[in-house]
């Protein structure tokens, strides 16, 4: 696959021979990654590369644009197909530039938005002080409930109506429960809101049917298409009939120019195969595997964040083990599984150091990991709690951990030969 690499830069190419190795011998469970399938990465790289073009089908800005337009027209169709939508737009190139993209269709500067706490579940792309967008809007911010560590609904109603927001967002980088959308749907539409859902974490999930969709209940729908989509790096929005107009309008040109052909193509086939029975096995899986780790780090003695998950992660609190999340972050990537530090709701610690991590199941349920093995990786998550600056601990669960992966190929053998 490298062969032109390998010839002309072999720094560049050694660089992803060793990144390759890494996946390849590493047990990945950031929640907001997976690995995509050979075809996407094929895809990816296509001929698409070369063209530029902006607009939409039969209504370019370039010339050339025939056989790109049949190309879109087929991903869309299968999109709304896939999703069961009245409209698709899949030109944004993100899940973040796909809430950019309705920000820019219904909102003027100035508008009021209520999301969910970043330290609670929401994203960046929400109303985060650090994003650009709190900026540009005026943001107030729903909470869990600290007894359940779940969204507050009536607490959420309560607020909306006293804050009368313009756009309502729903959907998380970090939550691990089913949403209530037609509740919040209904809250937004007695105080005159949009009502937009990021499901950018759980499009694969909703696509395979394992858990409910938010598209029947919200004016609009955004996503990436990596997570637990599996898919290319690029994103994808959904709307009612009634907003397509304006979301085409605030896709291009509001919130992006040229479209991206070569992941929009990779885009059209992932829309294929997550209504496949392979893809909804797989999903299947990943709740399965992320409720059984949740029941096994519970049983050492591990805080998972609101007692449980109903999709593909967890948070997990730290705090009886001893051990902030950035301490076990850092210890796990040591001996190959990888998770991400994470604000558990109301924590105490910076950002930076985190009371939790955030641990994802999508990646390892591709490759074909299932509860057996899932119970050993809890296994040795708890020995390197217990000791996590124990080189010869860690040296002895880097050992079963790499024994353990060995046995599950990231891609097929002979994938990469040149």
């Amino acid at each position: 696959m490298l062969k032109i690499t390998r010839a002309t830069d072999p720094a560049l190419a050694e660089l992803l021979d060793e990144e390759l190795s890494r996946q390849e011998h590493n047990i990945e469970m950031i929640a907001s990654e997976s690995t995509a399938p050979l075809a996407v990465m094929e895809l990816t790289g296509s001929v698409f590369t070369n063209k530029t073009l902006e607009g939409y089908p039969g209504k370019r800005f370039q010339a050339g644009s025939h056989i790109a337009d049949k190309v879109e027209q087929l991903a869309c169709e299968r999109a709304c197909e896939l999703f069961g939508a009245e409209h698709a737009n899949i030109q944004t190139y993100s899940g973040s530039t796909a809430n950019y993209s309705v920000f820019a269709s219904v909102l003027d500067p100035g508008d009021k938005i209520l999301s969910m706490r970043l330290d609670q579940g929401g994203h960046l792309t929400h109303g985060s002080p650090a994003n650009w967008m709190s900026k540009v809007y005026h943001y107030e911010f729903y909470a869990m409930d600290p007894e359940t560590e779940q969204i507050d609904y009536d607490a959420l109603e309560v607020q909306a109506r006293e804050y009368q927001p313009k756009l309502i967002i729903a959907g998380a980088s970090s939550y691990s429960r089913l949403i209530d959308y037609e509740r919040i749907a209904k809250v937004a539409k007695e105080v005159g809101a949009y009502f937009m859902v990021d499901m950018a974490h759980i499009a694969g999930l909703v696509a395979a049917k394992i858990i409910p969709s938010p598209i029947p209940h919200a004016d609009f729908v955004t996503s990436s298409t990596t997570k637990t989509f599996c898919g290319a790096r690029s994103g994808m929005v959904f709307c009612k009939a009634e907003h397509a107009q304006a979301l085409d309008k605030g896709t291009f040109p509001g919130a992006i120019g040229s479209i991206h052909l070569n992941t929009m193509a990779a885009k059209c086939w992932s829309f294929k195969y997550a209504a496949t029975d392979e893809f909804r096995a797989i999903m299947e899986q990943v709740v399965k595997n992320a409720q059984c780790l949740a029941e096994e780090l519970t049983s050492y003695g591990f805080r998972i964040v609101s007692g449980g998950t109903d999709n593909h992660l967890m948070v997990v609190d730290l705090r009886e083990k001893g051990v902030t999340g950035k301490a076990f972050q850092d210890a796990l990537d040591a001996v190959g599984i990888t998770v991400n530090k994470n604000m558990i709701p109301f924590d105490p610690e910076k950002p930076g150091v985190t009371s939790g991590v955030r641990i994802g199941l999508t990646a390892v349920s591709q490759r074909g990991l299932k509860e057996p093995e899932i119970r050993e990786i809890a296994h040795i998550m708890n020995c390197v709690a217990e000791a996590p600056e124990d080189e010869t601990n860690l040296q002895e669960c880097k050992q079963r951990a790499q024994e353990l992966i060995a046995k599950f190929p990231l891609y097929p053998a002979g994938s990469f030969d040149d």
